[in-house]
């Protein structure tokens, strides 16, 4: 018998013309394919010939444990998830499954993970440039995380200025969740903040909605949908939406040449960059406590900031 092979294929938002080269041979390759109904719909015309197992939404654990269970009989298994396999996707479940049944990387069944588009990829294409500056991706779904741990991550996101995706916004049961995730974004973030919100990114239902923080909850919110809330920077202009680099804390830009403000050198880091803002409060004379509320950071990261700026002097 032929070692079986198991391949986590990520398909990118869902649209042919975005599956990668790779992601359509491993599905060519394979024997059997697996996945959520919805997706498997998405390749279908790429599936003459083949097994295909589906499975419902919340079957995860049943996909890779068909996926191991067709692996062991030699078969080649495409294990598909919209998006990257790796982001929200199946190759954390598969990986619990095989180290489960005692799978190592030398075992006789082969892994491997083609990369593709995350929805937040996706969205953002589709947008504009939000994503241009620091971003997360918080799951709004409390299937298997607790909801607290869910609130403290929202709320680091939304006081660290972080542009964020929530994925798994809302469902025909979770619908409290993007209320309660808004409320904490308002607690730091001003009610003007832009907010994009993407349905079925490069899928025949795609909607795009542009709308505020304070008015998000208005907006149509599904299962399907990504939401994307911007920074304190963020901005929409001409039907996009921007989130800055951040050139402008350097460069004043005149009539057409690039020039750097006072204080600042191309290449260089910012004058208020790690060895500036150490001077800076080693000159302030203040102490760890009082710097550290300032700054909303860590005493003891506070304490040996000012160690490092009194060595460097």
């Amino acid at each position: 018998m032929k070692n079986g092979k198991i391949t986590l294929v990520g398909l990118g938002p869902g649209s042919v013309e975005h599956l990668s080269a790779r992601a359509r041979a491993a599905i060519a390759e394979a024997d059997t394919v697996i996945g959520y109904a919805t997706y498997v719909r998405l390749v279908d015309d790429l599936l003459a010939g083949k097994e295909v197992i589906k499975k419902a939404m919340t079957e995860e654990l049943d996909r890779a444990i068909e996926a191991l269970a067709r692996a062991q009989q030699g078969k080649n298994v495409a294990l598909i998830s919209s998006g990257d396999a790796g982001v929200y996707g199946m190759a954390g479940p598969t990986f619990e499954v095989l180290f489960q049944a005692g799978w190592t990387p030398d075992s006789p069944i082969a892994v491997e993970i083609v990369p593709g588009a995350s929805a937040l990829n996706s969205c953002a294409a589709l947008v504009g440039a939000p994503l241009t500056h620091d971003f997360c991706a918080i799951s709004l779904s409390d299937l298997l995380t607790p909801w607290p741990s869910i609130a403290r991550r929202l709320d680091a996101a939304a006081y660290a200025d972080f542009v964020v995706a929530l994925y798994n916004p809302k469902s025909g049961r979770r619908t409290g969740q993007i209320l309660e995730a808004q409320r904490i974004f308002l607690a730091h973030r001003a009610p003007e903040t832009p907010v994009a919100i993407v349905k079925s990114a490069y899928r025949p239902k795609q909607r795009i909605e542009f709308t505020t923080l304070e008015k998000m909850a208005e907006a149509d919110i599904g299962m399907l949908s990504t939401v994307l809330i911007g920074n304190s920077n963020t901005f929409i202009r001409h039907g996009l939406m921007v989130t800055p680099r951040g050139y402008a804390n350097k460069y004043a830009v005149e009539e057409g040449a690039r020039n750097t403000h006072a204080g600042e050198q191309a290449g260089r880091s910012l004058s208020t960059g790690l060895e500036g803002w150490r001077a800076e409060i080693r000159a302030s004379g203040e102490s760890p406590a009082v710097l550290a509320a300032r700054y909303r950071l860590p005493e003891n990261y506070i304490a040996a900031a000012l160690r490092a700026a009194a060595e460097n002097e």
